[in-house]
């Protein structure tokens, strides 16, 4: 064979070692991810959030079922679920049955696209052209999981501001509904974060530059988001390939700045599309953010660990 059939054949063999990783393994090596961000006024005590986002749930996917429930052993203060729960039209009881132990904690929410809608086959060339248009499958018992999540005591956050005692420390709350169908309405929640909160909290579904300068411009401390899937495919030296959305690719995942005074945290979830099963370099994530006085200091102490490995 001459070199450059050995060349194909290599390429060949690589790219099929790589797609069977990617969907054999990786898809399934849930990780948690833990950071530390100084967001809390001095000499307040630590609180403990574990953000939750993207698991687009199916009704056999068992393993990530348990993972998510074993996550009640962290013992966090507060839930904060950014949406994309659902991936099938029977998917609510087995969200439920994932979340159940969790559901027992105070928790928040809003929803994202695939709550409302259900996935369809796509182009993979759709995510790397970014023409606008929204591919939307058949709609989702969004509302069945909403009636399930409030009757536990989580609250709705959907273009909504609230207020919640965690752990003896005032949070204020504020959310919008998923920008990336522009369900968004943040004239309804417009307005300076209560000053007197020990934290102010945001959320969104998809972080959109818009949304995120909103939520700065009204002096919230740290806003929470998914949507990316740390762009699901990431190489080497490079990051993240897309974002699915406004933000850059350097904040597909984890945390950073945003503004002179807000955190950004964006989770890279726990799902893919089943049209999609794959991911590459990027394992499917919760995090465990430890929020701490911001006299502590302003870096980011970041680790991630498989807390189950492959199951």
């Amino acid at each position: 064979m001459n070199r450059l059939g050995s060349a194909v054949v290599g390429t060949a063999a690589l790219a099929v070692a790589g797609t069977a990783y990617s969907a054999g393994i990786e898809v399934r090596r849930w990780t948690l991810r833990q950071s530390t961000l100084p967001v809390l006024p001095d000499g307040a005590a630590q609180l403990r959030i574990l953000h939750i986002s993207d698991l687009h749930m199916t009704p056999n996917q068992r393993s990530k079922q348990r993972w998510l429930a074993s996550l009640v052993d962290l013992q966090p203060d507060l839930v904060v679920n950014t949406g994309d729960n659902l991936a099938h039209p029977q998917a609510v009881p087995a969200v439920l049955r994932a979340l159940q132990p969790l559901l027992t904690l105070p928790g928040v929410y809003v929803f994202g696209n695939n709550d409302y809608y259900g996935p369809k086959p796509k182009n993979p060339a759709h995510y790397l052209m970014r023409t606008g248009k929204k591919i939307r499958g058949a709609p989702l018992p969004w509302t069945d999981l909403r009636a399930a999540f409030s009757e536990h005591g989580w609250l709705d956050l959907s273009n909504t501001r609230r207020e919640l005692t965690v752990a003896g420390r005032r949070v204020a709350l504020a959310g919008v509904d998923d920008p990336h169908l522009r369900r968004d309405r943040y004239q309804r929640i417009t307005g300076s974060a209560d000053p007197s909160a020990d934290l102010r909290l945001g959320l969104t579904h998809s972080p959109e530059p818009r949304v995120l300068d909103a939520f700065a411009a009204d002096g919230y401390d740290l806003v929470l988001a998914g949507h990316t899937h740390g762009g699901q495919l990431r190489l080497p030296g490079y990051g993240a390939i897309v974002t699915n959305c406004g933000l850059d690719r350097s904040r597909a995942r984890g945390a950073s700045r945003w503004g002179a005074h807000t955190w950004l945290h964006v989770s890279a979830g726990l799902g893919t599309s089943p049209y999609a099963p794959v991911r590459f370099a990027c394992p499917p994530e919760a995090s465990l953010l430890t929020l701490v006085p911001r006299n502590t200091g302003t870096a980011v102490l970041a680790s991630a660990w498989d807390a189950a490995g492959v199951g």
